[in-house]
């Protein structure tokens, strides 16, 4: 999902060295227990909540509207996960500025787009509550956005001072510093964390943090795509499609 800033003010991360590792091909595998990890990092868009698709189709729209024919599934490919410095950068390869009104104008057709159709992922609820270790959020979205997703959908109250944003950081995916500062404000390990995952950019941010990744393939916006063999090429050691299918001991 597209992830702007609502905010643009941007904080330090803490003073950890930015560290890329090569993308590892994995095999699905069935075991997904939590156990040996001190802290769960999820990623709110496409793994907490079933909004990427809902996100895509509006940049897609706004796109259209802005004289930028592009289709959904291109979309979904350069800006899953991205924030929205990376549709700043595409209007600039274009040799053409963004407009001023743009992230504004994308705020407001997703806030409808999410009023009307937003839905927590199935089981998640029950993910959490289950959970005997520490968990937080960790997004490409800014924290207004992010907390009126979860407040849609019913999950709020089991996040409260768990959320941590894309505007907290330097760089934002893949760049591994969002992951890293959530576990350093969990008082986690990175070794010992685990990263959940649904998209290219957010697998490649933990694996360079030295996390553990499991990709989720559950979201919607996967319905025609072939989720597993994306996000596995990017490092996920594992890759799951049901929420309900994660154990905890």
């Amino acid at each position: 999902m597209i992830r702007w800033s609502w905010c643009r003010k941007a904080h330090a991360a803490p003073g950890y060295p930015i560290r890329f590792y090569g993308p590892q091909i994995m095999d699905a595998v069935t075991a997904r227990t939590t156990t040996g990890y001190d802290l769960v990092i999820f990623d709110c868009d496409g793994v907490l909540i079933d909004s990427e698709a809902l996100a895509c189709k509006c940049l897609a729209e706004l796109l259209q509207r802005h004289g930028i024919d592009v289709a959904l599934e291109a979309v979904f490919e350069r800006f899953l996960g991205r924030s929205i410095s990376a549709v700043a950068s595409h209007f600039q390869a274009l040799g053409r500025a963004m407009p001023d009104g743009f992230p504004a104008e994308l705020r407001e057709l997703v806030r409808k787009s999410f009023a009307d159709s937003l839905h927590a992922m199935v089981d998640v609820e029950r993910v959490l509550r289950s959970l005997d270790i520490a968990y937080c959020v960790a997004s490409s979205s800014d924290l207004e956005r992010v907390n009126f997703s979860l407040e849609l959908t019913g999950l709020s109250a089991l996040f409260a001072g768990r959320v941590f944003t894309a505007q907290m950081v330097q760089s934002g995916k893949p760049a591994p510093d969002l992951f890293l500062y959530a576990a350093a404000s969990m008082a986690a390990e990175p070794a010992r964390t685990l990263v959940i995952e649904d998209s290219v950019s957010g697998v490649q941010a933990g694996k360079a943090a030295g996390m553990t990744v499991w990709g989720f393939v559950g979201g919607s916006h996967y319905a025609s795509r072939d989720g597993r063999v994306l996000l596995a090429a990017a490092g996920a050691d594992q890759v799951f499609d049901r929420m309900a299918d994660l154990r905890f001991n």
